[in-house]
């Protein structure tokens, strides 16, 4: 790795800064320092490409411009909101941290990164960016930009998903931010990580800092980051049973309030590719695993939908979900987590995965 005295530290923060003021992106929660529109968009650029994130991020402030008035939210509108942005735990924990804020601090924010990490779904990165950007801390905010941009400026080969990429990058970088502009700064090598010094075909020749860039002098781009290959994610198989009532009304299920998809609502998921089961078999699972009851006479006919089903990935799953409809001549109760809706739902918190088997049952189903 390679360490710069303070003359270089300074050159480059200068050309850093300077190539930012003119060509930094004009993205709406950099027009003010507010901390809670810093938060808030870091929490949604945290899996999600910066074009998507503008308009949710512009809906949902639409609907709760302050952090009172989304501390005052229910958590299904707030999951609603959320739908399609994935890994929903950060929703939750979105409203959590606003509660805290709100009902026990009065409203006011820890202005530093280790009492920013205090508070609900706030880890190293969020922290450094809303320290930095919001109270100008001289904090890293180490995500998968900075990672590749220092990596390759300072030709560091620790493997950034090793456990000790934190702490080696950390202490890296932290030296080389301007007390001044910790936040700009910041942004700054997010630009730069997103165009010149992209992941894909970068264009280091004209990066506004070639001249600090090791790897690209030594022709070297390509080996950094080092990383550690992903594990492929574990295959699954699930069945979704489109329970289909006489007035075309269907179940919607409520899951459990941890786990994957936790809280959102879905048709019942079935364990298994159960595509060609019978109707005792399919009354019985999903009595076990969903506890609802349906009389066997209240089946009139069983029907797989499609062939090939819907394929949905996660992190560390891959899931296979093939859809079978359960046509019935009345409607059984339901348990307290399920409902009875229309087939269409605008109300419910959805996944994409679910609003990906609706569109495949309305794309294959028997008229």
């Amino acid at each position: 790795m390679i360490h710069w005295d303070d003359a270089t530290i300074d050159r480059f923060q200068r050309a850093l800064l300077t190539w930012y003021d003119a060509h930094g992106r004009d993205l709406p929660w950099r027009r003010d320092h507010d901390p809670y529109h810093v938060w808030l968009s870091e929490v949604m650029l945290q899996q999600t490409g910066v074009s998507t994130v503008i308009s949710y991020y512009e809906k949902w402030l639409a609907h709760w411009p302050t952090i009172a008035e989304l501390a005052a939210a229910d958590e299904d509108a707030v999951l609603k909101e959320w739908a399609g942005l994935g890994y929903y735990s950060r929703a939750r924990n979105l409203l959590k941290t606003a509660r805290v804020i709100t009902n026990e601090r009065g409203g006011q924010w820890p202005q530093d990164a280790a009492g920013l990490k205090q508070l609900p779904g706030i880890g190293d990165y969020v922290a450094g960016a809303v320290a930095s950007i919001a109270f100008g801390q001289p904090v890293p905010a180490i995500d998968g930009n900075a990672y590749r941009v220092f990596s390759r400026l300072l030709l560091i080969d620790t493997d950034i998903r090793s456990s000790a990429a934190k702490k080696v990058f950390n202490d890296a970088i932290t030296p080389l931010i301007p007390a001044d502009r910790p936040g700009d700064f910041n942004q700054a090598v997010m630009d730069l990580g997103s165009s010149y010094m992209r992941a894909k075909d970068p264009d280091s020749a004209h990066s506004p800092v070639a001249a600090f860039d090791a790897a690209y002098q030594q022709g070297v781009t390509d080996q950094y980051p080092v990383k550690a290959p992903k594990k492929k994610p574990v295959a699954k198989a699930y069945t979704a049973l489109a329970l289909l009532a006489p007035d075309g009304q269907v179940v919607w299920q409520q899951r459990p309030p941890r786990g994957l998809l936790a809280d959102l609502w879905t048709w019942p998921l079935l364990t298994g590719d159960q595509q060609g089961a019978s109707a005792p078999v399919l009354i019985q699972q999903l009595a076990d695993e969903h506890g609802i009851i349906l009389d066997p006479a209240l089946v009139l006919r069983v029907q797989p939908v499609g062939e090939n089903g819907v394929v949905h990935v996660f992190t560390h799953q891959r899931w296979t979900i093939t859809v079978v409809q359960l046509t019935l001549a009345d409607v059984p109760p339901l348990p307290a987590n399920a409902r009875w809706l229309p087939l269409t739902q605008q109300e419910l918190a959805l996944p994409t995965m679910q609003r990906k088997v609706s569109a495949y049952y309305n794309r294959n189903k028997a008229e």
